[in-house]
């Protein structure tokens, strides 16, 4: 969450994306906002160059414009203080945010209604909210921060600056990189979903004693779950971003960068590579395959065992976005067919029964 505000110039906020100042340099940049909603102060961002007409009735101090504007760039330049122009207006956009809304700064300590074990090892700089538990021999990195009702286990690895934001829970012996953000409510280290059915139908438990390693910059959304592994470890990559109600079963393995949207299912034993992106309610069936720069769009469902390659996927089962296209038009055109086999068989109908009274009257 980013509630601090610092302000800057222009030309600061340019150099952070790599973009040119067309005008106004030296203007002064306090926060960020929509075109539609910016005013004095504020910097506002157009994506492409169909939507320049909307900076027209901008009130922004900066905007940021698709690099190659030209003349229209320069003609904004009159309306606006400042204008700056990109070659991903939209990243542009996002660094600026970063640097002027930083993360809500707290000051080191530890809360009184707080329970930290004296075997905890605490960094330095690290802030420990309300009812925050600290297991024995937990590890918590410098400059991280724990807020109210976070539940940290035995044995559990911080790293340095992190967040755990409310009632964040950590089951003995997980692993954090470093600045690794969980967002209220997230579970890590919950046993996986694995029972064996003995001969009279009891299920039995078995074991999950594995642990879970999420490494440095991931970001895991509210209310979501990332189970321990049965015997070995679940994993979620460097820089993957996951989205609020997403399960990840044990033994899961995510590779780096991947983009998980929200409510999506993961069963044991799957393994999603670098840079894939899931839609959102995607289910996954157990010991699937994603591979490196695959798209699977939301909802869609991937059988178990199912390797998905390269490329866009949709549908359940999942398949290539072409295909699942050909079908789809197929299925949509089943009432047309309809209509047209009860026409054919209307006709069908009266030339038989034409016949037959033919063949009767001769």
């Amino acid at each position: 969450m980013s509630e601090e505000k610092t302000a800057q110039t222009v030309a600061e906020l340019a150099s952070l994306a790599g973009a040119r100042v067309v005008a106004g340099g030296d203007v002064l940049v306090e926060r960020v906002a929509s075109v539609e909603s910016a005013t004095s102060g504020a910097l506002a961002f157009v994506e492409d160059g169909k939507n320049l007409e909307l900076a027209g009735a901008c009130r922004a101090s900066c905007l940021v414009v698709p690099e190659g504007s030209g003349e229209r760039a320069r003609e904004i330049a009159t309306q606006v203080a400042a204008v700056v122009e990109a070659a991903r207006p939209k990243l542009a956009f996002a660094l600026a945010a970063e640097a002027l809304h930083p993360p809500k700064a707290r000051a080191a300590g530890v809360h009184p209604s707080a329970s930290v074990a004296q075997s905890a090892e605490i960094g330095d700089g690290v802030f420990v909210g309300e009812h925050v538990t600290v297991g024995e021999r937990a590890r918590v990195g410098a400059g991280t921060q724990l807020l109210a009702g976070a539940r940290v286990g035995d044995g559990v690895s911080i790293g340095a600056g992190c967040v755990l934001h409310e009632n964040v829970v950590l089951y003995d012996g997980v692993t954090l990189g470093d600045r690794v953000i969980l967002h209220a409510g997230v579970v890590v280290g919950a046993d996986g979903f694995g029972y064996v059915k003995d001969g009279e139908g009891v299920y039995h438990k078995f074991p999950q004693i594995g642990t879970v390693v999420i490494e440095d910059d991931a970001e895991i959304g509210a209310l979501s779950c990332v189970d321990r592994g049965a015997l070995g470890e679940t994993r979620v990559g460097r820089g993957t971003k996951i989205d609020n109600l997403v399960q990840v079963g044990h033994n899961v393995r995510i590779g780096e960068r991947v983009v998980i949207a929200a409510q999506t299912g993961i069963s044991g034993s799957t393994v999603i590579e670098d840079d894939a992106v899931i839609g959102g309610q995607v289910g996954f069936g157990d010991h699937a395959r994603v591979e490196r720069g695959a798209v699977i769009g939301s909802q869609a469902g991937v059988l178990p065992g199912k390797i998905v390659r390269a490329g866009v996927w949709w549908g359940t089962p999942v398949q290539r976005l072409d295909d699942y296209k050909r079908l789809n038009a197929h299925v949509n055109s089943l009432p047309r067919l309809r209509e047209e086999l009860k026409e054919l068989r209307r006709i069908v109908n009266e030339l038989s029964a034409r016949l037959k009274g033919e063949e009767g009257g001769g």
